[in-house]
């Protein structure tokens, strides 16, 4: 009889309140979905009318395979890279030891990281930012045998920053998430130069998944690669996408990695061997976009920064108890209520598929936490939002 060869239980947090989510809409509930972590929309017209204008390209590399390279883009990963920074890297790779992969998005790349840090023929242990957190990095390290994970404590007391302490003996790689999802909170530089000097010490690598970084509220906010480049001893790569940065590219699948040579030819030998390479007429519209329409950029960045500030003002006033300011991104991120609609809430889960079941309100629960999203129009809906609050009651006490 053929059934799973996986084992039981295997959806993760999005496929369970995905779920939730059309089983409520089924028994006819109108859902205020604050769940979706997606723009919503179109991309930048800036970046479809360049991609149209490589798609109608008679050239034949426009249409090819691009493995590790970008030859329908030059230069692609340096340009792409560069336009996220404040300051340049340096530009002689020979003596800095800095070189550039281009990526079809951050998400595939993650269960690479393991295997260019030599899980196949030995164990790997990895330390990721998901409890809470983006549950990805996680689950690629579930699925890859020699791999021994945990999550790093990351909770309001530490404002969702670890410290080298959080560090357990014998890591090899730190994949850390700044600015964070789902705590929209942001790596400066004393931090992250603490970290650069722990991890060069302990011989750690270490990769940052920055795919919120164009979305950063906040002028502390800053790169990896912006600190990394003084420490020569460090193995480092950071992960950039096109994802939220030129409105909705998630399907664009466009990113870059840059990092310390060591560990981008080791991402090369792996990315080389299992990956064919991104779509070249997509990369070429997110260039685009990325370097003659800042304009449009800034305006989706101001767009998330309005939105946020709104719902934080109007949960807040409801009784709902933030667990961080968000300094980036679209999320926002809430303690779980003690009690609401008069019954004790016993985890973050109980009260997000009750809310869903009662008002329509889907977010996501990580552990005790809540997180709402503000990709849809939130002042669309806030009168809705306010009287679902409102109706449950919430308390701390």
């Amino acid at each position: 009889m053929r059934q799973s060869r996986l084992p039981a239980g295997g959806a993760n947090i999005f496929m369970k309140i995905r779920g939730k989510r059309a089983e409520a809409e089924a028994q006819g509930q109108r859902l205020l979905d604050l769940s979706i972590g997606e723009p919503k929309g179109p991309a930048l017209l800036s970046a479809r009318r360049a991609a149209a204008d490589a798609v109608l390209s008679e050239a034949e590399v426009m249409h090819a395979y691009q493995y590790n390279d970008s030859a329908a883009v030059p230069d692609f990963s340096r340009r792409f890279v560069r336009a996220h920074l404040d300051t340049d890297l340096p530009d002689d790779l020979a003596d800095d030891g800095i070189d550039y992969l281009p990526i079809s998005g951050i998400k595939p790349i993650l269960g690479l990281l393991p295997l260019a840090c030599g899980c196949a023929t030995g164990p790997v242990k990895v330390a990721t930012m998901t409890k809470p957190g983006y549950p990805i990095p996680a689950d690629w390290c579930a699925y890859h045998v020699n791999v021994g994970h945990y999550a790093l404590t990351l909770n309001a007391a530490n404002e969702f920053r670890f410290g080298p302490g959080d560090v357990q003996s014998g890591t090899n790689l730190i994949m850390t998430n700044y600015p964070h999802n789902p705590s929209g909170q942001i790596a400066d530089r004393a931090w992250l130069e603490s970290l650069c000097h722990y991890c060069s010490d302990n011989d750690i690598r270490l990769f940052n998944d920055a795919a919120y970084i164009s979305l950063s509220h906040d002028d502390a906010s800053i790169t990896l690669a912006q600190v990394a480049v003084a420490y020569p001893n460090l193995s480092w790569a950071e992960g950039y996408t096109a994802a939220k940065l030129i409105g909705n590219g998630t399907g664009w699948h466009v990113g870059a990695l840059v990092g310390s040579s060591d560990f981008i030819a080791d991402m090369k030998e792996v990315k080389g061997k299992t990956d064919a390479g991104f779509v070249a007429p997509m990369a070429a519209g997110v260039l685009a976009a990325l370097e003659t329409d800042q304009t449009g950029i800034a305006e989706f960045r101001e767009m998330y920064r309005t939105r946020l500030n709104l719902l934080m003002a109007l949960m807040q006033d409801c009784g709902m108890r933030p667990a961080s300011q968000p300094k980036a991104g679209f999320y926002t991120l809430w303690e779980t209520p003690k009690t609401a609609f008069g019954e004790a809430m016993a985890s973050g889960e109980q009260f997000n598929f009750t809310m869903i079941e009662r008002t329509g309100v889907v977010g996501v629960h990580f552990g005790d936490f809540l997180r709402y999203a503000v990709c849809a129009d939130v002042s669309a809906i806030a009168d809705d939002l306010r009287a679902a609050f409102t109706e449950a009651t919430v308390s701390y006490v």
